[in-house]
């Protein structure tokens, strides 16, 4: 494989928000699809997230609220929970776009999201406050 500026510039963004994570999704394709794992790093890595427009919390946020929608799509919502967090976005802001998703993807997608972010929180020990959940509320 001969290595491009795209491949280099989004190993390092993959690393930068998905960490371990995005380097365990690239490390399983190495065995059946090296290509696929090539692909993955620098077309949304290389190209697509270098663009000017969004930074990366609001596309980290827009991963997930998409992610949320298609409704079967747990392991990469989980792996990009993590990369919002990594890159800024607080816990209430990836559970206020989960629960957004539930107008325009249904309540299954969005309660499919939620148990994600529920696993992805209690991993990072950042499992928010009942009392702040509470104050959320109308």
């Amino acid at each position: 494989m001969t290595v491009t500026t795209r491949y280099t510039q989004g190993l390092a963004l993959l690393e930068r928000i998905d960490g371990e994570a995005g380097q365990r999704v690239i490390d399983s394709l190495q065995a059946i699809a090296p290509d696929l794992a090539r692909y993955v790093i620098e077309f949304p890595f290389g190209d697509i997230y270098q663009r000017p427009g969004l930074d990366l919390q609001q596309r980290e946020i827009a991963t997930v609220a998409a992610l949320t929608a298609l409704g079967h799509c747990q392991p990469q919502l989980a792996v990009h929970i993590h990369g919002a967090l990594n890159v800024g976005c607080t816990a209430d802001e990836v559970i206020e776009t989960i629960i957004q998703m539930a107008v325009y993807a249904g309540f299954p997608a969005a309660l499919n999201g939620m148990m994600t972010a529920k696993t992805v929180f209690i991993e990072r020990g950042l499992l928010p406050d009942r009392s702040e959940v509470e104050a959320r509320r109308p």
